[in-house]
């Protein structure tokens, strides 16, 4: 099996979760690579995420928009990049009702500029575009195989429909103008440092305030769940060994109902699921299983190492010991956050009311919630 092996690295959308822990174990790892961080930092995104790249000689933070034409041609330029691991969009469905408009500029115009910078400077090697395993929509409840990459996509929502169609112009400078492009698409990701818009995060942050998880629907919807750094390590994996123009699922074969998700934390946290969880309207759509299939990717030598009892208590831990590293994300709390997408800052959209209580946590002599 050939071995890539890249110079200068582009990531996109670094400062954010799945994309910092990349960026992290790169630096790490390969001292020899050069990684340019990109990222416009954005209400879900945190340079402190990359705090453990920060000191290192081959690490260069820029910040800025994939939007822009100009500056994402100087950086190809200037900075010699050959590679670029694409992560920056918009990613939170709940967002994509409300803010479709911007999952279209971020999502496919942000994808657009970068492909064309890369047929204009003709230096690219690898463009490694990462997807979701929503693009594939809802995989039947009594599947026992799951989506495989030449499965049709079949997206549900304004946010997987962005993504669907950034795919589809990834492939078409692929075919058209020669790009040496991978794609990869994923089921969900948890661990340190993801914003709280997100189930897990949100969950957690609501269970340290001691407070009732919302659930949309009934909470039969099932997900795959991968701890964050079993996914870096299959972007090192796919970086590496990945061939030119395919697609790869990133995915777990385990799978959870929300519901269980949510009682997993309250046990966790002592906390009483009967009083502690609360169900609350559905989503405008909410696919009900994502199933993926990943011979694909374990055949290049990845396999997931994290089990999900172990990767649940180091979450729990992170956020136990950086309760602040979001700041006030009260809004992010809400049983159906909207940001506003308003430049300089969070901004959500509190309209929909409060409808959350407290419940009692079981607390420590020293104060400290009881885990």
């Amino acid at each position: 099996m050939a071995t890539y092996k890249p110079r200068n690295i582009l990531i996109t959308g670094a400062a954010g979760f799945i994309a910092s822990h990349v960026t992290n174990r790169l630096i790490r790892n390969y001292p020899d690579y050069k990684i340019v961080a990109l990222d416009k930092l954005d209400y879900c995104s945190n340079l402190k995420n990359l705090n453990p790249s920060k000191p290192s000689s081959n690490f260069k933070f820029v910040e800025g928009d994939i939007g822009s034409a100009d500056l994402v041609n100087y950086l190809l330029f200037t900075e010699s990049i050959d590679t670029i691991m694409h992560f920056a969009a918009q990613t939170h469905v709940d967002n994509s009702f409300g803010n479709s408009f911007e999952f279209t500029k971020n999502n496919i115009y942000g994808t657009h500029v970068l492909l064309e910078a890369c047929k204009v400077t003709g230096q690219i090697r690898r463009f490694i575009h990462v997807s979701t395993d929503e693009v594939y929509g809802e995989t039947d409840e009594d599947a026992i195989v799951g989506n495989h990459e030449a499965s049709q996509l079949l997206p549900s929502n304004p946010y997987s429909a962005t993504k669907a169609g950034a795919e589809m112009l990834v492939m078409a400078y692929g075919r058209s103008y020669g790009l040496p492009v991978i794609t990869t698409r994923g089921n969900n990701v948890y661990g340190p440092n993801q914003f709280p818009e997100k189930l897990i995060p949100k969950f957690i942050l609501l269970a340290m305030r001691g407070m009732v998880l919302p659930i949309h629907g009934d909470g039969s919807n099932v997900r795959s769940y991968l701890y964050c750094e079993d996914v870096a390590e299959a972007f090192e994996v796919i970086l590496h060994r990945g061939e030119v123009g395919h697609v790869y699922n990133i995915g777990t074969k385990k799978e959870r109902r929300v519901i269980d998700v949510a009682k997993d934390i309250c046990k966790l946290f002592l906390m009483d699921p009967e009083k502690s969880i609360e169900f609350v309207e559905n989503r405008p759509f909410n696919d009900q299983r994502y199933f993926l299939d990943d011979q694909k990717l374990k055949n290049l030598g990845w396999s997931e190492r994290v089990i999900w009892e172990e990767g649940l208590k180091k979450t729990i831990d992170w956020y136990t010991k950086h309760p602040n590293w979001w700041g006030d994300v009260s809004g992010a709390l809400l049983p159906h956050p909207r940001m506003l997408m308003i430049p300089g800052g969070r901004h959500f959209d509190f309209e929909e009311p409060n409808r959350m209580s407290h419940v009692n946590v079981p607390k420590l002599p020293n104060g400290k919630s009881k885990l």
